[in-house]
């Protein structure tokens, strides 16, 4: 169990998710990130000199992205620290924070206050050409940086829809299933849209103004651009994409562009950073887990286990679950391997609903797990996410009151 590590209230943020290809298309994503960033941190008064460190996590490479959290840092006005980039698939978000924690559990410095951000672009990735010079005559390897790595993982020789195959066949868990998940997590979605979608302006940075050449605005992004509306009838007409498979697209998520960011300091920091000095939020644990070969969605339930044991607590501790959802079917696994309910996981949202760009998904999730643990009056949380390679990710954090 950690003991160290806190987040102010407040102290974080998130963009609004666009689907790939859409209006955040054409933006840098180290400069939109350092962009929102300074926004952020403006509006909630806090100057870059605060922070110690930066944690950089992204999972598709840009152009200057060797440079990564120094660059960032820089752009932000905080040009005096350095800091890792951290590149773990759909849990770099997990991996960023639960670090950052274990460095303010280290104590290696007298008042650390560490800026974490994470940011990806899956629109117009990098194609890259290795060279191969004993290759007849001379010809290089090709790579599509987000295809061809959603499409197979190298150990396991499968497609990430594959593994959700996989478990959707040994579960037996058939498409009504799955469909009968994503109709719950629309609705849940739908809730966080209420009265003007006050969930989201909780966290969410916005509106912003997409100017991508800095001559002109060419778009004005309020929320999360390209969610689909779910229906029954509409997913009903929906057939599985693989021959003989259960997965339709209705049944996992899309890639899409944006950034996120957090900060991890210590409790007497935190309660100075705050939105409010009497919500104290504390990182409780961070574990890793990891499936059998094909089988990515089932990662989850090893990685809950270990977060649980780390953390010191039963599942009937915890007050709210949020998880990385690309495929329905890892939804209606955990649900049966918990013994919990669908609805009982995902309140407000999550990544099957508005979409996965990769690094920031799992920050993002946080983020909501945090605020809605502080709308239940405190508790515990817990966020799991699968990633590339049959692994997964847990983090678990509590809210709690800190005005005695």
């Amino acid at each position: 169990m950690l003991q160290n590590a806190y987040i102010p209230y407040r102290g974080y943020w998130s963009t609004p998710f666009v689907k790939w290809q859409g209006s955040f298309a054409n933006l840098h994503p180290l400069e939109f990130a350092a962009q929102i960033a300074r926004r952020a941190l403006d509006e909630r008064r806090i100057p870059p000199e605060t922070f110690t460190a930066l944690y950089f996590g992204m999972t598709v490479p840009a152009k200057g992205s060797f440079y990564a959290a120094p660059w960032v840092a820089g752009l932000i006005g905080a040009q005096g620290i350095t800091g890792p980039t951290f590149s773990q698939a759909c849990a770099t978000s997990a991996r960023v924070i639960g670090s950052a924690a274990y460095e303010l559990e280290a104590g290696h410095s007298p008042d650390p206050v560490i800026l974490c951000l994470t940011a990806d672009r899956t629109s117009n990735g990098p194609h890259i050409l290795y060279p191969n010079p004993l290759a007849p005559g001379g010809r290089g390897e090709a790579e599509d940086w987000v295809w061809d790595n959603f499409n197979c993982d190298p150990f396991a020789g499968l497609s990430m829809i594959e593994t959700a195959e996989n478990v959707a066949r040994e579960s037996g868990i058939s498409t009504a299933e799955q469909h009968q998940a994503v109709l719950i997590r629309y609705a849940q979605y739908r809730q966080a849209l209420e009265n003007e979608a006050a969930f989201h302006r909780r966290y969410m940075v916005t509106p912003i103004e997409v100017n991508p050449t800095g001559r002109k605005v060419i778009a004005t992004v309020e929320d999360d651009e390209g969610v689909f509306p779910t229906t029954a009838e509409g997913l009903a007409r929906l057939k599985p994409v693989l021959p003989d498979g259960t997965v339709t697209y209705g049944g996992q998520t899309y890639p899409a562009d944006g950034n996120a960011g957090l900060i991890v300091t210590t409790k007497e920091k935190a309660r100075e950073l705050s939105a409010d000095s009497g919500v104290a939020i504390r990182i409780i644990a961070f574990a890793e887990g990891r499936a059998e070969k094909g089988f990515m969605p089932k990662a989850n339930l090893p990685a809950v286990h270990n977060v649980l044991q780390r953390a010191g607590l039963d599942l009937k501790d915890i007050h709210a679950i949020k998880t990385h959802n690309p495929f329905a079917v890892n939804d209606c696994y955990l649900s049966r391997a918990l013994g919990i309910p669908i609805e009982g996981m995902n309140n407000y949202g999550s990544s099957l609903i508005w979409g996965h760009p990769q690094g920031p998904t799992g920050m993002r999730l946080v983020i909501e797990l945090i605020e809605e643990l502080v709308l239940l009056g405190g508790g515990y949380g817990l966020f799991t996410g699968c990633a590339a390679g049959d692994t997964a990710a847990a983090l678990v954090v509590q809210v709690g009151d800190d005005k005695k």
